[in-house]
């Protein structure tokens, strides 16, 4: 045998490829894809429900540029240090909570805000984000599934800051949040039986809660049973969304030509109602692209999760994702009449920027959990 060849038979057969760029950048090419078409789709949107403002359109599209740029950085961050620092971020989150009902900024009735001089910061955003990594950093440094005591533990880590922003009140937020622990609780495989006692128990609760519900908080559920009790009134925004929602049929009057949101018949049009735009001016066809994109992001994500090689990337990634489809199933639900109108927006698409920079740097972690996977021995 030659040289040569004895040389080469020592050479592996089948080299590992060089990693990608958007590998070495730790950004997901499905995920980033999804994410950027949404955003595009929900520009188009926008421009018509702004009333063809470039303006507006401008301005969300810078914000979605510092939220995309909050979520590169955030993807660098490898998911043993999110792990590490899931306690302290947390307990800052919590401090800020209660610095906001101290000496927040209060606006539009709530008291949701804090100065800080250069800029304000909503902290109930970061407990978006803070409680599953919390939750999930405490199930993953214990057995699972988890005891009646770990559990009710982790229920407690969800519901003080849940109870501090339902203090501002910020029912919507609220809700999210409390989501994001119970996701947690869930896919660390609580039993169900405790599931179904939780649900029992909130179920005799429920005069209580509506004895501690704020008297607008009431109204809304009121008008969500029979909004035409006071079709002038409360019952008005979901009246005029649902006759926008149904008046769009299978391919809607056409990009630009909504009647409901451009003669203003339509209340917020731009914010927690443009999903009602959309549907009026693209009808089914442009919901169901719309609902595809959406799907083939929250499908993605909960791929990454069962991918993941630890407990705690499995239950923080599971938990931001199905997060982000409460996101679209409450508002939709809202914008056609099946839910409580809540003030929550559709991911993504409604105008804002608080909610766009949580949001994406979420999808973050997600892409820092999927791309910094160490190669397991075969």
């Amino acid at each position: 045998m030659s040289l040569p060849n004895s040389l080469s038979s020592l050479q592996p057969s089948n080299p590992a490829k060089p990693p990608g760029l958007l590998a070495r950048l730790h950004l997901d090419l499905p995920l980033l894809t999804g994410l950027v078409l949404l955003c595009g789709y929900g520009l188009l949107v926008l421009y018509s429900a702004a009333d063809q403002d470039l303006d507006q359109v401008r301005r969300q599209g810078l914000r979605l540029g510092l939220a995309f740029l909050a979520m590169f950085v955030v993807a660098q961050v490898p998911p043993g240090h999110l792990r590490r620092w899931s306690p302290w971020l947390f307990g800052v989150s919590v401090l800020m909570l209660l610095a906001v009902i101290l000496f927040g900024e209060v606006g539009k009735g709530a008291q949701r805000w804090l100065d800080l001089g250069i800029f304000r910061f909503q902290p109930s955003e970061l407990a978006k984000l803070t409680v599953p990594m919390m939750v999930a950093w405490y199930f993953a440094e214990n057995p699972m599934p988890p005891t009646l005591p770990r559990a009710l533990i982790g229920s407690g880590l969800t519901i003080v800051p849940v109870l501090l922003i339902a203090k501002q009140p910020d029912l919507g937020t609220a809700l999210l949040v409390a989501c994001a622990g119970i996701f947690v609780l869930f896919l660390a495989g609580i039993s169900w039986r405790w599931i179904l006692s939780l649900g029992v128990v909130i179920s005799a609760l429920t005069p209580l809660i509506w004895y501690l519900m704020r008297p607008y908080q009431r109204q809304r559920v009121l008008t969500f049973l029979d909004p035409e009790r006071d079709p002038l009134g409360a019952g008005y925004h979901i009246i005029q969304s649902k006759i926008a929602v149904g008046s769009g049929g299978i391919y809607g009057k056409g990009w630009l030509n909504g009647t409901q949101s451009h003669l203003e018949f339509l209340p917020e049009r731009t914010t927690d109602f443009i999903f009602a735009v959309l549907a009026e001016e693209l009808g089914l066809t442009g919901v169901i692209l719309l609902l595809g994109i959406y799907l083939f992001i929250i499908t993605r994500g909960l791929f990454i999760a069962t991918q993941a090689q630890d407990a705690f990337s499995r239950l923080l990634g599971g938990a931001l994702t199905l997060v982000f489809s409460v996101y679209l199933i409450v508002n939709v639900g809202m914008v056609t009449g099946i839910l409580p109108v809540v003030g929550v927006p559709l991911p993504l698409v409604s105008y804002g920027g608080t909610s766009l920079v949580t949001i994406l740097a979420g999808f973050g972690i997600l892409m820092s959990l999927h791309t910094h996977r160490k190669l397991l021995p075969t």
